[in-house]
């Protein structure tokens, strides 16, 4: 490793020297005009909005003229960072979080405190206008990009529910804008590779096809101690096309399809030493595995009448999933899950925007969707677990059966219980004793989650006066969740009592239909001050978020599995179904349901443009108040899932800043962020076992306390050479201390990644050689708490360490 650094470093360094001697402008070679001086310093940073323009239905003001914190990426940004997927984005947002672990299922997206591991996310993702409907398709590979916004604080009024944290909006390149072939090759350590092909085709002046393809893939960083094998190798692949086609200067169609396949070993979790955070290595005997299927397809219509500009927007998408797990973490054989996910989405949205005069800009519309999401998720129970439960029972028959005898010997006569108790024993053991074998355990499980959202909305910007403007929209929002389950554990075991030998099975059968509906009014109020005429502003904000209810699938192994030791006794009589009454299902509804989350936001901020717009400044604080908090915690008795619980009442605050810069004729550029996130509990009470435990005052979970990051790049222009230039960057990026429980008992403490870049551009080639992690520092991406094999065991995910690299971009 240490000879790939000092490989790597003499690279960089020699390309420098390179362009340096073969005739860079300078002060020194350069006759005519110096870059280190000058007078007219022409350096200018444009709001990306205005510079990439992308069909906007709801919006008629520029991000930074809106009364809301924001990020906007371009294409050369995410290429200069090396961003491939929005995990790798969020490093340079601040607030934003969204930890690289487990596989391209595991999406958690957090800012400002809210997010989600599992079930409803709590950050939304729009995909070229259509918003995904699953957090299984949000993490995936990025690429055709012109231009990624992240919209930080709820989006409720525009958007919905599950942008309660905020919206993270992708836009591909437009064929009608942008022409030619565009041809990517990259490879790197731990045989990182990767390949995209893009074909920009214009068919008229008013048609345009734009043919995507991609491979991208590497080896893996952490090897599994058990099997030898890579624990976090990834290979995946994906086409897309998009046609457009400005039928007139009115009417325009867009129609794209995105495909994308991951194949990729998985949860590579190793066990956690809470003294000095180092992880081990991981030691899972079964199969850790991510397999993923997506289609996400829409049609967008726009139809602009003089003011008024009508946008429809309809999509479907699929997803078709396997996840293989070992949920002990372990190599002991004790569990394994393997789930399937088929889900089916529709959605429909129509929005009117225009303006009823000079001062009043208006949005409108209405949205829907309907999602079918089924679930086939059976947990097996191995060996090892199947051993510790015989054990278990054939003890418990043995103590319950001595304990009966003992009580018999007790009436005779001078008899001590000491006594009574061997007789007990060596009567059961002459008879033959007590044993239980071949035990085996099942439980299967298919699960039916429909989903239904309407969604009615307004909002308009009225200019008070030429100085003030005032945002008030509202939304109205209906959704209905279900749950339809056809599950059950089935135990069977062969039993030698006391000489008698025979084979009992013991069942419980769950099957049910329930369903939930809530309603929410989401209302915004904001107002936006503007300081001059160069774009600089500040404001003020009052809006409401919201993240839909729901059912916990993952609950019903955990409940099942606890029926059965309950009734383990019985199945020494004879077979045995258990049976479920009435108020039985209600329990378990209670138990499987959790409650919709909502919080109040309340925010000032400032868009700064200084210094004849070379400088820029973002400014946020905000303060929100959160109930009925939805947290991912391991399930029940066994936890041998995740369940979504609601934790009462908790805020979050904290303060976001960005700025960035160009100088010296725009070939020095540069950013830096930071945020500092406070979010706690104010009323959250656990039971277990008879023992409450307060959290009031914790800070929650995965929430990172401080963000930062920053980025620099110096462009030199090359004279007389097939180059025009050389681009040499560093950038970095830090986050931390985060903690990993309620009880903030372990926590990543704060750590800092470096990166570099070195690019060579010509007319038509680009060559980027890349460092990442140069330090090799070594952190944690995630960790848990596991009680599957009986005791508590801590895990964490190593991030990746220092990895380099070489790409090749062509534009024909």
């Amino acid at each position: 490793m240490k000879y790939i650094k000092t490989v790597f470093t003499t690279v960089c360094c020699a390309i420098v020297y390179h362009s340096e001697a073969k005739g860079i402008y300078t002060s020194e070679n350069s006759d005519k005009e110096s870059i280190y001086v000058n007078n007219a310093d022409s350096s200018r940073i444009h709001d990306l909005d205005e510079i990439i323009v992308v069909s906007q239905p709801k919006e008629s003001t520029l991000l930074r003229y809106q009364p809301m914190a924001s990020s906007m990426f371009s294409s050369a940004e995410t290429e200069k960072l090396g961003i491939h997927d929005i995990s790798e984005l969020s490093n340079y947002v601040p607030g934003f979080q969204m930890p690289s672990y487990g596989s391209r299922l595991t999406s958690s997206f957090y800012i400002r405190g809210i997010g989600s591991r599992i079930n409803n996310p709590a950050i939304g993702v729009y995909l070229d206008g259509m918003p995904l409907l699953t957090k299984s398709a949000f993490n995936q590979h990025i690429y055709q990009i012109d231009r990624i916004d992240v919209l930080r604080g709820p989006q409720g009024t525009l958007y919905g529910m599950n942008t309660e944290g905020g919206l993270v909006r992708i836009y591909s390149k437009n064929p009608l804008a942008y022409d030619g072939t565009d041809v990517k090759i990259g490879i790197g350590s731990r045989l990182y590779r990767n390949f995209e092909i893009t074909n920009y085709l214009k068919l008229s002046d008013n048609s345009a096809i734009s043919f995507s393809g991609f491979y991208n893939g590497n080896n893996g960083f952490i090897r599994n101690q058990t099997t030898g094998k890579r624990a976090d190798d990834i290979n995946e692949a994906g086409g897309k096309i998009r046609i457009v086609n400005q039928y007139s200067p009115r009417l325009t169609y867009d129609f794209i399809a995105d495909y994308q396949y991951v194949n990729q070993a998985g949860f590579p979790y190793g066990e956690l030493d809470l003294q000095n955070g180092h992880t081990a290595s991981p030691t899972m005997n079964r199969d850790c595995s991510y397999l993923r299927n997506i289609l996400n397809s829409a049609l967008n219509i726009r139809y602009t009448s003089g003011d008024i500009t009508f946008n429809s927007t309809t999509s479907y998408q699929f997803l078709s999933d396997r996840m293989n797990m070992d949920q002990d973490y372990t190599a002991a054989d004790l569990m394994h899950l393997s789930q399937k996910q088929l889900q089916n989405g529709i959605t429909q949205e129509f929005a009117l925007k225009g303006r009823i005069n000079k001062n009043w800009k208006y949005t409108t519309g209405l949205f829907g969707t309907y999602q079918w999401l089924r679930t086939d998720a059976p947990v097996y129970f191995d060996k090892d677990f199947t051993t510790m439960m015989a054990n278990n029972i054939q003890s418990a028959i043995y103590n319950a059966i001595t304990e009966s005898m003992s009580g018999k010997f007790m009436s005779i006569p001078g008899m001590t219980e000491e006594r009574a108790k061997e007789m007990a024993q060596a009567t059961i053991n002459k008879a033959g004793g007590i044993e239980v074998s071949g035990l085996s355990m099942s439980v299967p499980g298919m699960f039916h989650t429909p989903q239904f959202n309407l969604g009615v909305f307004h909002e308009s910007q009225i200019d008070l006066n030429k100085c003030l403007t005032m945002t008030i929209g509202l939304r109205y929002d209906y959704s209905l969740v279900k749950v339809k389950y056809e599950t059950s554990a089935i135990m069977a075991m062969n039993a030698s009592v006391m000489g008698i030998t025979a084979s009992r099975r013991l069942s419980s059968i769950l099957t049910n239909t329930k369903s939930n509906s809530f309603n929410q009014v989401l209302p915004k109020l904001g107002f936006t001050w503007r300081i001059n005429d160069n774009g600089s502003n500040i404001y003020a904000l009052v809006n409401k978020g919201y993240r839909s209810g729901g059912y916990n699938i993952q609950m019903f192994s955990d409940i099942l599995q606890t029926e059965l030791m309950a009734n383990s006794k019985e199945a020494m009589k004879s077979d045995y179904d258990i049976q479920h009454t009435d108020e039985d299902y209600a329990k378990i509804n209670n138990t499987i349901s959790y409650k919709p989350e909502f919080s109040w936001n309340y925010e000032l901020g400032s868009h700064i443009n200084l210094f004849d717009g070379s400088l820029q400044t973002d400014i946020s604080v905000y303060y929100m108040k959160i109930r009925n908090q939805q947290l991912s915690v391991m399930a029940g008795t066994y936890g041998f899932g995740r369940m979504m619980i609601n934790a009462g009442r908790s805020h979050s605050c904290g303060i976001e800043a960005s700025i960035r810069g160009k100088a010296i004729d725009n070939r020095l550029s540069w950013s830096a962020t930071y945020s500092f996130t406070n979010s706690r509990f104010d009323n959250y009470k656990e039971e277990s076992n008879g023992i409450t435990t307060d959290y009031k005052g914790k800070h929650i979970p995965y929430i990172p306390l401080h963000t930062m990051s920053g980025m620099v790049d110096w462009t030199m222009p090359i004279k007389g050479h097939w180059a025009k230039s050389v681009t040499i960057g560093a950038n970095a990026n830090a986050q931390g201390k985060t903690y990993w429980d309620e009880g903030n008992t372990y926590s990543q403490k704060l750590y800092c990644i470096l990166g570099c870049h070195a690019d060579i551009m010509s007319d038509f080639l680009k060559i980027s050689i890349w460092g990442r992690n140069l330090t090799s520092t070594n952190y944690n991406t995630f960790a848990l708490k596991s009680s599957a094999t009986g005791k508590p065991l801590y895990l964490s995910q190593r991030g990746a360490p220092f990895q380099c690299g070489i790409d090749l971009s062509f534009h024909i």
